[in-house]
């Protein structure tokens, strides 16, 4: 299934979402998006942006170079400890979580206030699997 399929399969599956998307923050480049309304293209492009500043931007960055000191790691291992973000506006829910197999990427669901964020949560982190697995593509076989 291609990446904007899948995208639009996850925010059929995750409640009362009105939005979700599929980040690449090393570029910064929105791969998918669904929506129920329409969004002009530059905000768009701020979404994928502001998830790069949550996970990747100076004082996370940061923060995460303090642990890895703390815990004798080196400083060019690949480990990030910020997974996932909560954040909650006025009237929507916003979940952001870092792609498992692929640390650069994200996936980005909006819903509304009303849902139940247990479920919003555990909807969107069973969706995470599928999602990596169609940016990479079918398995040889």
């Amino acid at each position: 299934m291609s990446l904007n399929s899948q995208i639009t399969t996850a925010m059929g599956s995750v409640p009362e979402c009105i939005a979700a998307g599929y980040v690449d923050m090393s570029t910064g480049m929105l791969m998918a998006v669904s929506t129920l309304d329409t969004h002009p293209e530059e905000v768009l492009d701020m979404v994928a942006a502001a998830t790069a500043d949550l996970f990747q931007g100076p004082t996370v960055s940061e923060i995460e170079r303090r642990f890895k000191r703390e815990r004798g790691l080196p400083e060019n291992k690949e480990i990030r400890y910020f997974k996932e973000m909560l954040v909650l506006s006025e009237n929507l829910i916003h979940v952001f979580l870092r792609a498992p197999s692929q640390p650069d990427h994200a996936a980005v669901f909006v819903t509304r206030r009303t849902a139940n964020i247990g479920m919003v949560l555990t909807k969107a982190r069973m969706s995470m699997q599928a999602l990596g697995e169609a940016v990479q593509g079918p398995a040889a076989g």
